[in-house]
């Protein structure tokens, strides 16, 4: 005979409220950030253009750059470390490319790919110095940081005579790896969306907007690998185990050396990326570029989530946090306030996100 009785629950099995599997995503406040500022911007700057397409394009293009680090940052402070070096390899990365092509004559292509090889030794360097002499990774990648900006600036005076060299133009013009920098795309449905009047035209009956740069597609494209890494592979436990409980994680067998020394030339190729980005667009390398540029992928990891002390976060919520950095930088912009208050409000916001962070992961925690 069929027992009707309803079955005890599993004690073992707790479901878990809706609340609380909110509470317990990166990106909350992140997302709610960037919630909050379109609309203030919607309210303040609805009429200035920062809402037309070429407002948004601006935007997400500084966006963007930024995002290109955060996404490797973001796994990288995640694992627990930190790499304060990334801006002067951006400065680096573009001298790379710029000096073999202009005074050695080499094809950009070449210049492209010396650069890339050059920055991921160079981070995978700093990896292995970090878990070979057990340093905190702030005091080795703050030596990094001077050391690069000083070879980049004697490299560049003793070669050119000059910080900056420029002519990249014509040099990357037809490469076959170029373009995969300094690109447009989707100019054919833009033109479409414009003929359709979605699309605003200049004086001359062009569209505001020509196509969208491809720097957009490289913060879209790393932000889903790394979200895949991190949700979907090994490789992502590893990241995460390494940066909650290092000792624990190596006795269960997880390579947490391998992962970080990986973790580092990847932070350090994204660097390579978005100088080849910016050289590209400009024509032009500048021994400065880059400049606090750490600070800023910290900044914009930090306010899409990710823990200061590692073992926590998401590359999603790194991908808000660059969208918010840029919808402010271009919002201050557009609306006329003076630009040197931007940097008063991203502490503002690093400060606040760090707060609201952890009472995040606090509540989360006793929700469990």
């Amino acid at each position: 005979m069929k027992d009707e009785a309803p079955r005890a629950a599993d004690e073992r099995v707790r479901s878990v409220s809706l609340l609380g599997q909110l509470l317990s995503r990166p990106e909350l406040g992140a997302a709610a950030g960037t919630v909050l500022v379109f609309v203030f911007f919607a309210a303040v700057a609805g009429n200035s253009g920062l809402f037309s397409a070429k407002g948004i394009i601006n935007f997400l293009e500084v966006s963007a750059q930024l995002g290109i680090l955060a996404a490797p940052v973001a796994l990288l402070m995640i694992a627990g470390e930190f790499d304060l070096s990334v801006g002067s390899m951006i400065g680096f990365a573009g001298i790379l490319i710029a000096i073999p092509a202009v005074f050695w004559h080499w094809p950009v292509w070449l210049a492209l790919l010396f650069a890339f090889v050059v920055s991921g030794l160079i981070g995978a360097l700093n990896g292995y110095a970090v878990v070979r002499t057990g340093l905190p990774s702030f005091i080795v990648t703050l030596g990094g940081l001077f050391m690069l900006r000083g070879l980049t600036l004697g490299l560049t005076r003793g070669i050119s005579g000059r910080t900056q060299v420029s002519g990249l133009h014509e040099l990357s013009a037809g490469d076959p790896l170029a373009g995969l920098f300094a690109d447009q795309v989707l100019q054919t449905p833009i033109s479409w969306l414009a003929q359709l009047g979605l699309i605003g035209m200049r004086a001359d009956g062009q569209p505001a907007i020509t196509g969208v740069p491809v720097s957009i597609l490289w913060w879209l494209g790393l932000t889903a690998v790394c979200t895949w890494v991190l949700s979907r592979t090994r490789f992502g436990n590893w990241i995460f185990a390494s940066g909650g409980e290092a000792n624990a994680a190596r006795s269960l067998g997880v390579p947490v050396a391998r992962t970080k020394i990986l973790l580092f030339a990847f932070t350090a190729l994204a660097a390579a990326v978005f100088a080849a980005i910016q050289v590209l667009v400009t024509g032009s390398a500048d021994t400065l570029r880059g400049t606090q540029k750490e600070f800023e992928a910290i900044i914009a990891v930090v306010i899409g989530g990710t823990l200061l002390t590692g073992g926590y976060g998401s590359a999603i919520g790194a991908m808000f946090g660059a969208l918010i950095f840029g919808v402010v930088q271009m919002g201050i912009f557009y609306t006329g306030i003076d630009t040197d208050w931007f940097k008063l409000f991203m502490g503002a916001m690093m400060v606040t996100a760090v707060l609201f962070n952890s009472y995040v992961r606090n509540r989360a925690m006793r929700s469990r």
